[in-house]
C-alpha cells in the first residue's frame, strides 16, 4: 500500500532494500503454506493455493511478517478455474481477484463470497463489506475482510 510514495520518500537504494526483504517474508510464507507463485507485478505478487483456507493463512502470516519491518499491505482472495498458459495464469478468476485486491485498505484481506462460502468451519471469521462493481466484470461481487482467524 502506497509503494510509489515509500519508494520517493526512502529513494532508490533503500526502496530496493525493503523490496527484496519484502519479497524474501512472502516467498518464505507461500512456501510453508504450500501456495505456487505465479506471477510478480512490480511490488505485487499472484499466487495459488490447493484451498482457500491454506491461502488467507498465508495472508495472515504475511500480513504479520511485514508489519514487523513497517509495511502495510493488502491482500485479496478469490477462487475459480484458471487457465495455464505457459507458466503464465490466466482467465477471469484472476482478473476478478486483482481487481478484488483494488478494494482493499492497508493491512486488510479482502475476499470475494465464493472464496468464504469454502472455507466454513475453520475459525475464519468475516466482516461483510458490501456488494461491489469490479471494474470491468459484469455484476455485483459481495466482498467480505478477513477479521478474525483461530488457529
Amino acid at each position: 500500500v502506497g509503494s510509489t510514495e515509500l519508494l520517493v520518500r526512502l529513494g532508490d537504494k533503500e526502496y530496493r532494500r525493503i523490496l527484496a526483504k519484502h519479497n524474501k517474508v512472502i516467498r518464505s510464507q507461500i512456501y510453508l503454506f504450500k501456495g505456487q507463485e505465479i506471477d510478480t507485478t512490480g511490488d505485487g505478487f499472484l499466487i495459488t493455493f490447493d484451498g482457500p483456507g491454506r491461502a488467507i493463512r498465508c495472508a495472515q502470516a504475511i500480513l504479520e511478517a511485514v508489519k514487523e519491518f513497517g509495511l502495510d499491505i493488502r491482500v485479496g482472495g478469490h477462487t475459480g478455474e484458471v487457465h495455464k498458459i505457459g507458466t503464465e495464469m490466466t482467465g477471469i478468476t484472476v482478473h476478478i481477484a486483482a481487481r478484488i485486491v483494488d478494494r482493499g485498505g492497508p493491512g486488510e484481506i479482502i475476499v470475494s463470497n465464493s472464496l468464504q462460502d469454502l472455507v466454513a468451519g475453520m475459525g475464519i471469521e468475516f466482516t461483510k463489506r458490501g456488494d461491489y462493481k469490479l471494474k470491468g466484470i459484469p455484476g455485483q461481487w459481495e466482498l467480505s475482510t478477513v477479521s478474525i482467524a483461530k488457529a
